[in-house]
């Protein structure tokens, strides 16, 4: 007997301390930021997972993976000390997590190549980093996504193309990527390619001019989530926005048009 596919949901990008606007919202779930909410940095300097948060409903992606200060694509950094804070991290993530959960590698500051380091040095470190993030989120049963980032946040892998041809490069094809409008919109990628690379999609952030909530703004929603969908993505989309002035009330309002823009509903 197979089971049936759960239908695409749509939730918001918070911290764990929002989670009650969150849902007032009406959102399908909390994508948790995993750096300063799940994990946090003690004073001995080592992470460990956050202490006394509430319980909120598992779920099925999450976002920030790596503080800034994290340099993923150094040479100079032993790859052991990105492998003890990668297994620290999906170790706090996993009890929140539905089964299969996607984890978002965006982190532009923690791989952004560093001065006098060659681009062919630095791709092959922040390589070894993502294939460490992979085999970490999967012994505990997460998926880690590659997000490209504009080159206002990031220099190393800023579109969706640069990003499958970063994965092919490195044997690291079985990764698969975020499309996040956001970043589309800054590198002005076309939606052509969205659509043709939507098979290579995990997951889905969207947000509207400047990163408002959807509806806002006049960015093409409904054109963006139809190449995904028409190319075969059948995910999650998750709002991620700079501010919510009130998030409880504005996230509704965000979702109606997230949801009205989408194929899939």
């Amino acid at each position: 007997m197979t089971s049936t596919p759960t239908p695409a949901q749509h939730g918001i990008i918070a911290a764990h301390a929002r989670a009650d606007e969150v849902a007032a919202a009406g959102s399908d779930y909390l994508e948790q930021s995993v750096v300063g909410s799940l994990l946090v940095e003690h004073p001995t300097g080592e992470w460990g997972p956050a202490a006394g948060l509430a319980p909120v409903p598992p779920a099925p992606s999450f976002a920030m993976l790596c503080p800034g200060t994290m340099r993923v694509s150094d040479p100079a950094v032993p790859l052991a000390e990105t492998e003890t804070y990668l297994r620290a991290a999906f170790a706090a993530i996993a009890p929140w997590a539905r089964p299969g959960a996607t984890v978002v590698l965006g982190s532009g500051g923690a791989r952004r190549i560093p001065e006098g380091v060659s681009r062919a040095d630095g791709e092959q470190r922040f390589a070894g980093s993502v294939r460490l993030a992979r085999d970490h989120a999967a012994e505990q049963g997460l998926e880690v996504l590659l997000e490209p980032l504009h080159q206002g946040e990031t220099d190393l892998v800023n579109t969706l193309e640069q990003g499958a041809a970063f994965l092919d490069t490195h044997d690291l094809s079985d990764v698969r990527m975020v499309a996040d409008l956001f970043h589309v919109m800054l590198e002005d990628e076309s939606l052509e390619t969205v659509q043709r690379l939507a098979g290579r999609v995990g997951h889905a952030h969207i947000a509207d001019t400047d990163r408002r909530p959807p509806g806002q703004g006049d960015w093409p929603l409904a054109e963006f989530l139809t190449a995904l969908r028409d190319g075969g993505y059948a995910g999650h989309v998750s709002i991620e926005c700079f501010t919510w002035e009130d998030l409880a009330v504005e996230g509704r309002a965000a979702l109606a048009a997230v949801r009205e823009a989408d194929p899939a509903v």
